[in-house]
């Protein structure tokens, strides 16, 4: 993109919804004067430090910002994010409270209040300190969505081991790939787990993966599903029987603010993996705060976060944020169509569920299954809703509120990254008056702008962050270098490239458009492929979508969509034209696909993200390359064949 050249943003929206208010009335933030405060940035965060967190020792000094890209938060202060989540709340009236509520798939519940949660995490700290496990030393955790991931989380921070935690339907490869990097000698994983009903034999998919690890001293096997595994003798250990004996109190470890919590590896557009390096004091403290005042979370409120412990927003929006607050919390393990299309509302009305974050993706599901699964379950405990993961575009964003917040609900539609360790860009639901479809505005403290390829404002262009935060990555696990090139190097050494495409309106909100990757530039307009997508599920007819550039000789890109039809809807050629020209009206002609496919589903990954570099493949013909990480490989050979087979490719 040259400093000339802005995505064209032709989508419009206006709506207007301001906060209720009985909501406001009683917000953990609801006086706009808080983004005053915001400005002193040191004072900001040392007031919600002080507030939020219990520390061993006080900091000397808030900030270090003396050599960018490289911060320093809470210098020289002490403190252990595991007593933080747990010990705090024995000694303050909530150790009979409920911590963790989990639901298996097939229906199984178990609820740990703080006190057993406790006992839980100190037992298994003196497991990985009998097995040799000290401060430094890093535990890879390849889990399933079961509390004992959230224990080993908690165990590995109250011992001050860092942790990384692989997403358990990533491959055996992956999980070697990540545990090589890490040099972590130790893994936590399980015999299976359940998934549709059926048993995912976890355990040997580990193994295979470990064939490949160059440095294994301990396999800890957690017992879900009780299928048979191969235990190698002097290596594997069954949880249960290292738990049995386990004493119930660990003293946490002293921990300074900058030692490291956990790595966390997000895919590069190229290369390996990268280690985003969190750290324990500024981690935290963002965490804290954000779940506090973005989710309004209070005393009596039953939380569910419906992600997953392997990616970042399990991490900072189930375990550590939520507990660090007291929170309650719900887990749940399976798909959220097993054994019917009602599971979520079940889940939410069993448990009287009062905050739901969810991803666009799963909205978009429920959407094409209708409203009538929703409708026949009691959702009146909700008060706010959430969203999390990719743009979510204006008509899913009205579904979610109309449907399920009964049009009453306030929308946090969050963006943020592995790499920000926390919300960015959000509502603060008492105060900030929502629009669909837009993240709105910066968090409190926050400095974030659109720049263009200068750096200079713009109206579209690059999301950029101008200021340092508390939960920021501060490295790239043994490789530096990669961390100055990939997120500092665009413009200065003090800003943030994200990577993301993004508007900002006339009121300054901002509106993210996705990855700079999927815009598409179409005879010189550079075209995002939000709006295309946002046009297409504006259609009733249409759940989900997702659009591509397609190479063309002299267009240098035309659209190309694919499309999944609500479930009501029939695929027709008449339908096809409908939609093309829906879009055509909606945002603009050059915006028209020039052709699209009617989809069963679209290839994403286990977190619910659509995979565009597998659907720009299959539409220019180009080998579609692993799709190993894939939640459902299968349909991306199904469009694969559709589009050879009708022929639609849009060049033709």
């Amino acid at each position: 993109m040259s400093s000339k050249e802005v995505i064209d943003v032709l989508l419009e929206e206006d709506r207007t919804f301001s906060p209720p208010e009985e909501f406001a009335k009683d917000a953990n933030a609801n006086d706009p004067k808080i983004y005053e405060e915001g400005e002193d940035l040191e004072a900001f965060w040392a007031e919600r430090a002080e507030e939020n967190i219990d520390w061993f020792e006080k900091w000397d000094e808030v900030l270090d910002w003396s050599n960018p890209p490289y911060a320093e938060w809470f210098i020289n202060g002490k403190l252990n994010a595991s007593y933080n989540c747990l010990d705090r709340h024995l000694k303050n009236g909530r150790k009979n409270k409920a911590a963790l509520t989990w639901e298996g798939e097939l229906g199984e519940t178990v609820t740990y209040t703080y006190q057993t949660l406790y006992n839980e995490v100190c037992k298994f700290a003196n497991v990985l300190k009998g097995l040799g496990v000290e401060k430094g030393d890093r535990v890879a955790v390849y889990l399933p969505m079961i509390p004992e991931a959230a224990v080993v989380m908690l165990a590995c921070a109250r011992i001050g081991a860092p942790h990384t935690v692989v997403f358990a339907g990533f491959s055996p490869s992956a999980l070697a790939e990540r545990m090589n990097d890490a040099e972590a000698s130790v893994v936590v994983t399980c015999d299976g787990y359940y998934r549709r009903g059926n048993v995912i034999d976890h355990k040997t998919k580990t193994d295979k993966g470990l064939e490949e690890v160059e440095k294994l001293d301990d396999v800890i096997v957690v017992q879900r599903a009780e299928n048979d595994v191969n235990m190698e003798e002097g290596r594997d250990h069954w949880w249960h029987e290292l738990m049995a004996d386990a004493d119930r109190d660990c003293e946490p470890e002293v921990m300074d603010a900058e030692d490291m919590l956990f790595l966390m590896y997000t895919s590069g557009t190229t290369g390996k993996p990268k280690g985003v390096v969190h750290t324990t004091g500024g981690y935290l403290t963002y965490a804290t705060t954000t779940s506090k005042y973005i989710f309004d979370l209070k005393e009596d409120d039953t939380y569910w976060c419906t992600a997953d412990v392997g990616w970042i927003t399990g991490h900072s929006y189930i375990v550590y944020g939520i507990l660090a607050n007291g929170a309650s919390m719900v887990m749940y393990e399976g798909a959220p169509n097993y054994p019917t299309k009602n599971r979520f509302w079940e889940i939410i009305e069993k448990y009287q569920v009062n905050i739901l974050y969810t991803a666009p993706t799963a909205i978009r599901l429920f959407m094409k299954w209708g409203a009538e699964y929703p409708e026949s379950h009691d959702l009146s405990s909700l008060r706010l809703l959430g969203s999390v993961g990719e743009p979510i575009n204006p008509r899913a964003w009205m579904w979610y509120h109309e449907h399920i917040g009964g049009g009453e609900c306030p929308i946090v539609d969050t963006w943020w990254q592995t790499e920000t360790g926390g919300i960015i860009v959000s509502p603060l639901p008492g105060i900030t008056e929502l629009k669909p479809g837009s993240a709105t505005n910066a968090f409190p403290s926050l400095e974030v702008d659109v720049l263009d390829e200068d750096g200079n404002p713009a109206d579209s262009g690059y999301l950029a962050i101008k200021r340092p935060w508390p939960g920021m990555l501060r490295t790239l696990y043994n490789n530096p270098e990669r961390f100055e090139n990939t997120y500092w190097s665009k413009w200065d050494n003090t800003t943030y490239f994200a990577g993301d495409g993004a508007k900002k309106d006339e009121d300054g909100y901002i509106w993210v458009l996705g990855r700079v990757d999927d815009v598409m530039n179409v005879s010189g307009h550079r075209l995002s492929t939000v709006d295309i997508e946002s046009a297409l599920v504006d259609h009733e007819s249409v759940a989900e979508s997702a659009a591509v550039g397609v190479k063309h000789d002299v267009k240098g890109h035309v659209p190309f969509a694919y499309v999944i039809l609500d479930d009501k809807a029939e695929p027709s050629e008449e339908l096809k034209q409908e939609l093309r020209n829906h879009v055509s009206d909606i945002v603009s002609p050059i915006a028209k696909p020039a052709d699209l496919v009617f989809a069963p589903d679209l290839p994403k990954t286990r977190s619910g993200k659509i995979m565009r570099r597998l659907l720009k493949a299959i539409a220019n013909g180009e080998d579609m390359g692993n799709t190993s990480t894939l939640a459902n490989p299968e349909i991306a050979e199904e469009l694969q064949a559709k589009v050879a087979k009708e022929e639609v490719a849009a060049t033709k």
